[in-house]
């Protein structure tokens, strides 16, 4: 019998059975579900949005049907929740019983595979079957919170280098800006590069999609780890679709983790055919600019000295009453935390 577990005693029996398979308990999800056998709890998992987790079976059952049951069960209460796509991570030496259960791979490295069940990948990449251009393509990847002369001095930059320039806008929305607005500011501040392509990225790069750490030993670098996944999955499907050869990265010398994922990308991309270009940031006389030293200078409501660091397009937008809103949240967060000095938020964090 399969029930959702809703008792503090149903969820304790579930984080012993977890625990005992070498799994770590994680409290956030949205749904636990159990599969009994008679009274005994013999199989747990969960979901936490479209991500699957913590799912755990006794040595007696493994191998059986019960975790084609927990996931037929997972998968069944995703789709009702509204999810086309559902995620997993595992270990790599159980990718392939998801694979049985229909699951597809995305990625994979040494301590942990991604999988997707509902082929929501290629559903997005049909969706850009138009956007298809030969020649010498790259591509750069930008969360643009918000957008600001160093994100187009990259943009520049790499269009001038190549016969097409994709730019992918992180759709995730984890930032001050909502996705809509960064989309916008983005199309609005490359109008006059004729070679530029706009897309958002689904799902599939530098998603916060909460990378789950259950299955993990402590000592494992959790976000060296996704990052690594990232750039595979990008190299892997993403890039032969749309004849990607080079990415494009601003230097990083404050973030470390933005400088982390520079060096995982110069790491792994070469391997699949694709060339990583470091641009060097855009400076001004206060210094790099960055979305964070924007993010602050509204909070403070020095709109004059804004101009040196944002395109007209954005900063007609911060002046608009559209954005009154934002201007409020980050005037609060000023007043409240002031920003660290050298922090670059502009890169959503890989958790």
């Amino acid at each position: 019998m399969i029930a959702e577990l809703t008792l503090n005693s149903e969820r304790k029996l579930a984080r012993a059975l977890i625990e005992a398979s070498g799994l770590t308990f994680e409290d956030t999800f949205d749904v636990m579900i159990g599969l009994y056998d008679g009274e005994r709890l013999v199989a747990t998992g969960s979901r936490a949005g479209n991500i699957l987790k913590m799912l755990a079976v006794t040595p007696d059952c493994q191998g059986g049907s019960a975790l084609g049951e927990l996931v037929t069960e997972l998968v069944i209460d995703g789709r009702r929740a509204g999810h086309e796509s559902l995620f997993v991570y595992t270990r790599p030496e159980y990718a392939v019983s998801f694979q049985s259960l229909n699951f597809f791979p995305l990625a994979q490295q040494e301590k942990a595979a991604l999988l997707e069940y509902g082929n929501g990948l290629g559903r997005w990449l049909e969706s850009k079957l138009d956007l298809l251009r030969p020649g010498l393509n790259g591509a750069v990847v930008v969360n643009c919170n918000p957008f600001t002369n160093g994100h187009l001095y990259l943009i520049e930059n790499a269009a001038r280098q190549l016969d097409h320039l994709y730019i992918f806008v992180v759709r995730e929305d984890r930032s001050v800006f909502p996705f809509d607005v960064r989309y916008q500011l983005v199309e609005q501040g490359v109008r006059h590069l004729p070679n530029v392509l706009l897309l958002d990225t689904s799902r599939y790069i530098v998603s916060g999609a909460t990378f789950p750490t259950y299955f993990l030993k402590r000592n494992d670098p959790a976000a060296r780890i996704q990052m690594e996944l990232d750039v595979i999955l990008f190299a892997s499907k993403i890039a032969p679709f749309f004849g990607i050869t080079r990415r494009f990265v601003g230097s990083e010398p404050n973030d470390p983790l933005t400088g982390g994922y520079n060096l995982v990308m110069q790491e792994i991309l070469p391997a699949y055919g694709i060339e990583t270009r470091i641009v060097e940031r855009k400076q001004t006389a206060t210094g790099a600019i960055s979305a964070s030293r924007v993010r602050e200078l509204v909070g403070r409501g020095d709109f004059a000295a804004l101009s040196a660091d944002i395109p007209e397009t954005t900063l007609a937008f911060l002046e608009n009453d559209a954005a009154e809103s934002i201007r409020k949240r980050l005037q609060d967060d000023f007043r409240n935390t002031p920003p660290r000095a050298g922090a670059n938020t502009d890169f959503p964090p890989l958790k």
